[in-house]
C-alpha cells in the first residue's frame, strides 16, 4: 500500500503542471489501474470507477453481460460484477501488447487473479484476456473502454454458434 500511496502523491504533484503527457504518465495510470483492479477483485469497484472516463461514450464489456455505454451504465455494471467477488488476490498482469499515441493508448493483458466468487468459500482462479483503451481527457489519462473475457485457449469455430 505504501508504494501505491507514493504513486498517488507523485500523481497529485503533477496535476497542476501544464506539460505534455509522456509514456511515464501512462505508466503511472496503468499502475493506478492495476491497483484499482486489485481492489475490484476484493469486491470494491470505487477506485476503478474513478479511473474511467465520465464522457457519454465510455464503454465496458465484461464477461457477465452485454457491453455497457455511458457512465451510469458502466458504473452499474461494475457494481454488479464486484458484488459477486470477495477476498480477491491479484497474482499478476501479463502484458501482451500496447501502444501510446498523443491522446489514445491501449494495452492488451492477461489478468491473473483469485477470489471467492458468488457464495463459494474457496478461492477460484479468474484469468481474463483484457483490452483497455485509455484516452487523455483534461490533462490526464482515463479508461475509455475495457473489454474482458475468459478466453485463454484456442476454441473451435463451432464455439461461436449460439444454441
Amino acid at each position: 500500500m505504501a508504494a501505491y500511496e507514493a504513486l498517488a502523491r507523485r500523481s497529485g504533484a503533477r496535476a497542476g503542471l501544464e506539460e505534455p503527457m509522456s509514456d511515464s504518465d501512462l505508466d503511472l495510470m496503468v499502475e493506478k489501474y492495476h491497483h484499482a483492479l486489485d481492489e475490484f477483485i476484493k469486491g470494491d469497484p470505487e477506485q476503478q470507477k474513478k479511473l474511467f472516463s465520465k464522457r457519454d461514450d465510455v464503454t465496458l464489456a465484461n464477461p457477465l453481460g452485454p457491453p455497457a455505454r455511458g457512465t451510469s451504465a458502466v458504473e452499474a455494471t461494475m457494481d454488479r460484477a464486484s458484488s459477486g467477488l470477495r477476498e480477491g488476490e491479484p497474482i499478476r498482469f501479463e502484458r501482451i501488447s500496447g501502444s501510446t499515441g498523443t491522446d489514445l493508448a491501449y494495452i492488451v493483458e492477461i489478468e491473473w487473479a483469485r477470489a471467492k466468487v458468488g457464495g463459494s468459500d474457496e478461492l477460484s482462479p479468474i484469468p481474463l484476456r483484457v483490452t483497455t483503451v485509455f484516452r487523455r481527457e483534461d490533462g490526464e489519462w482515463k479508461v475509455a473502454h475495457r473489454h474482458a473475457d475468459p478466453i485463454l485457449s484456442v476454441r473451435p469455430i463451432e464455439s461461436l454458434v449460439q444454441p
